[in-house]
């Protein structure tokens, strides 16, 4: 009779507020592993409340590995974020430890654990690029992206406007589609991967019981004090779900800082967190109140899950 062997490494993956956190730390108490972090901004110091990182207390005793790794100026960098997973996973792995990486950003998870190469950098070509999308928008970007690459437009929402920029720079420097650079998922450990789902309507009342804890906890607060120490200057964390909605709150963008804690529930406010279709649009670039586009704009991509 032959034993089932265990998986070498685990990788949790699912939308957001769906219980990957929690469901990994069970896997780690269980397994004799640790975690380690796939969501892209939970790298960042400080950057808490807004991306629901684990309390020291909810981590429950499990050592946790690449949180609070980047200051908020900092660039994110899969490929960096590739080198410093497998130095971990290899590291938990040569000391019998399971490896339990939990976390929502796909990019991340196949960098991790897929054999996965990434194309250059073009410094000239990204800063015209970042010019372009700050004056014309990640929608206008978008619509170019679908004409030289459908496939990757299909694949990055239309308000992501770090994933669109870096779309179009590999189809410049590499003369090659977005896609075409994207290896299929062979990977370079023994891993299973565990998706976690909850039905549509479930997860809208989670995203929207989340954002309203959010706010409650402080979120604008947070982003005040992180916009103190460089957050709108951070290229990529700036632009993270909740903190952007924020920070165009307090530039007077959105409706005025008396309403900064979170307001009573507009009404249709559940309404617009079903809406997936209209939340991929300029309207989750910050231009209404902080607290329901953000609602609307996480429900939004549930639909890349």
């Amino acid at each position: 009779m032959s034993i089932p062997r265990i998986p070498r490494v685990i990788t949790v993956v699912g939308a957001t507020a769906v219980g990957k956190s929690d469901l990994g730390v069970a896997l780690a108490q269980e397994l004799g592993g640790e975690v380690v972090n796939t969501d892209s901004m939970q790298l960042y110091r400080g950057m808490d409340i807004g991306t629901a990182k684990l309390t020291v207390e909810e981590r429950a005793g499990v050592p946790h590995h690449l949180l609070d790794v980047w200051d908020v100026t900092v660039a994110a960098s899969a490929a960096e974020y590739q080198r410093m997973a497998r130095e971990i996973i290899d590291d938990l792995l040569a000391r019998g430890r399971t490896p339990v990486l939990v976390g929502g950003s796909g990019l991340y998870v196949r960098a991790a654990v897929d054999e996965l190469e990434f194309p250059g950098t073009d410094s000239e070509v990204r800063a015209r690029l970042e010019a372009e999308l700050e004056a014309e928008g990640s929608g206008a970007l978008h619509r170019r992206l679908a004409e030289v690459d459908p496939l990757a437009a299909q694949a990055i929402l239309p308000s992501n406007g770090r994933r669109v920029v870096r779309a179009l720079e590999v189809v410049e420097i590499t003369g090659k589609s977005f896609t075409a650079n994207l290896p299929g998922h062979d990977s370079v450990y023994d891993t299973v991967q565990i998706g976690v789902q909850l039905p549509r309507p479930d997860l809208d009342r989670r995203i929207a019981l989340r954002v309203d804890r959010m706010w409650e906890a402080g979120l604008v607060q947070e982003v005040e004090a992180l916009a103190g120490i460089g957050l709108r200057d951070g290229r990529t964390a700036s632009r993270a779900l909740g903190y952007q909605q924020v920070l165009a709150q307090l530039a007077g963008s959105a409706p005025s800082r008396r309403r900064a804690t979170r307001p009573s529930a507009p009404p249709g406010a559940s309404r617009a967190a079903r809406s997936p279709g209209s939340a991929a649009t300029p309207g989750c670039t910050g231009s209404r109140a902080a607290w329901t586009t953000t609602r609307r704009c996480w429900s939004a991509r549930l639909s890349n899950w």
